[in-house]
């Protein structure tokens, strides 16, 4: 079950709300509801911080900004109790220095992507943007925490990883820290029935990484090698909205198969919907959204459809209708008048 948390985000008018120390505490508590370590702030009597947790079936989703803090797992900690557990970050705002076992250090900086494990000692301070020494405010990421038991690549040919500075900037790479980023801003309006799904997702990525980084792709299943596919596609997709020349020949040649092969990955892993389907979809949906958004309202509606990779007014104007149940220029002029009344 999805579940979304904020903590302490401003203070409450009258002093009837919770204190800083009160605020840290909790926040301490929900980060270490997973990451079972010891969680420190220079910041403890100003304490302000925001927390989105997502239990994604036995995968949880971690979104968090706070001001600077240390996090520790020691030997002993290991020692005590060990979940078996690999915890990946990408930092969005602010810095990390990472300090491992046999003083590997790392730094690490915003779009950076991290793996450590419940397995080994950490040391991980994190700050706002410029020298860590300065402790300040600012420091912000995305986190999974999942079972090490789920990623198919055994723990000790993932040792070489950990605590290491890895780029989000290409390939699977780029693809799982645009995944995570969607889910994370998408957290509040995830519904029960799709968290387990986007487990899977979210497991099938992170594994398609690792082994990418490792040159071990052909230990992955075929079902997570398919699925990891399958979501590239959409990310392409997504992508590529703008251009009226994307259909699945488009993304089957940028994804190097075949287009009958294409057809049945998608339409297998996609609960039965085809790609033009999805494609389609997508275009009205980004459609949907511009018109109501008054940053575009001197966009003309025609405009917004070219956006969209839908050139013929005639065909978007029914494609959205039976869509959505009102003509685009309906749906801008509610949206619109709605806007201005708030």
């Amino acid at each position: 079950m999805g579940v979304e948390v904020s903590v302490g985000v401003k203070g409450v008018a009258g002093g009837d709300g919770p204190s800083a120390e009160e605020r840290f505490e909790h926040w301490r508590d929900l980060v270490g509801r997973t990451r079972v370590c010891d969680a420190t702030s220079a910041h403890v009597d100003s304490f302000t911080a925001q927390v989105r947790r997502v239990e994604l079936g036995p995968v949880a989703l971690l979104g968090t900004s706070f001001p600077s803090a240390r996090f520790r797992r020691t030997e002993r900690m290991v020692r005590q109790s060990d979940e078996e557990l690999y915890h990946l970050t990408l930092l969005t705002a602010g810095g990390q220095a990472l300090s491992r076992a046999g003083d590997q250090r790392e730094t690490i900086g915003v779009g950076d992507l991290t793996i450590v494990d419940s397995s080994h000692p950490y040391d991980v301070r994190c700050f706002g943007a410029g020298d860590p020494g300065q402790e300040r405010f600012g420091a912000a990421g995305v986190g999974v925490d999942l079972p090490a038991s789920l990623l198919p690549v055994p723990p000790d040919r993932l040792r070489d990883l950990l605590g290491r500075r890895l780029s989000r900037r290409e390939g699977t790479g780029a693809l799982l820290a645009e995944f995570l980023l969607g889910l994370d801003r998408r957290a509040a309006a995830l519904q029960p029935a799709e968290t387990c799904r986007l487990g899977t997702v979210v497991v099938d990525l992170v594994g398609a990484w690792i082994a990418g980084e490792l040159d071990a792709v052909n230990a992955l299943p075929p079902d997570a090698r398919q699925r990891t596919v399958v979501e590239s596609v959409r990310a392409f997709v997504r992508h590529h909205l703008h251009d009226p020349g994307l259909t699945p020949p488009v993304v089957a040649a940028a994804h190097h198969i075949s287009v009958s092969h294409l057809h049945r990955l998608f339409t297998r892993h996609s609960q039965g919907e085809t790609l033009a389907a999805f494609i389609r979809g997508q275009r009205l949906r980004k459609a949907h959204r511009d018109l109501a958004d008054p940053a575009l309202r001197a966009l003309s509606i025609q405009g917004v459809a070219a956006r969209c990779g839908i050139p013929g007014a005639s065909e978007f104007s029914r494609a959205f209708k039976a869509a959505y149940g009102l003509s685009p220029r309906e749906h801008r002029q509610r949206a619109l008048s709605g806007a201005a009344r708030e």
